[in-house]
């Protein structure tokens, strides 16, 4: 009654293929594969990489902005996390003056 039902595979039915062999193939290098010869390095004129005016400054406005809005983020956990412990020491004071005199405020 209690015994599980394992399921069995079904058998396939109409025309199967066989399965295809895959045949390996030797890899042959050409020239452009090959490592080139060492070429002479030219030194260019001008830099690779230009700044203008306006490109520096919204690199420096992006950086800015990141800045602020992660330390914004990192200051206002700080302040989460100092709100919950200070509630928490308020909550253990209450805590601990009810169980040590519990004569002094029942009458």
């Amino acid at each position: 009654m209690l015994r599980p039902k394992i399921p069995t595979m079904p058998t396939p039915v109409g025309i199967t293929a066989p399965p295809a062999v895959v045949q390996p193939t030797a890899v042959e290098p050409t020239p452009q594969t090959m490592a080139p010869a060492a070429a002479p390095v030219v030194p260019t004129a001008r830099p690779t990489v230009q700044f203008t005016p306006g490109s520096v400054l919204a690199v420096v406005g992006a950086g800015t902005a990141v800045v602020l809005a992660v330390g914004t983020v990192l200051v206002s956990m700080l302040l989460a996390t100092a709100v919950t412990a200070a509630s928490v020491a308020v909550c253990a004071v209450v805590v601990r003056s009810l169980l040590t005199s519990p004569n002094k405020h029942r009458r």
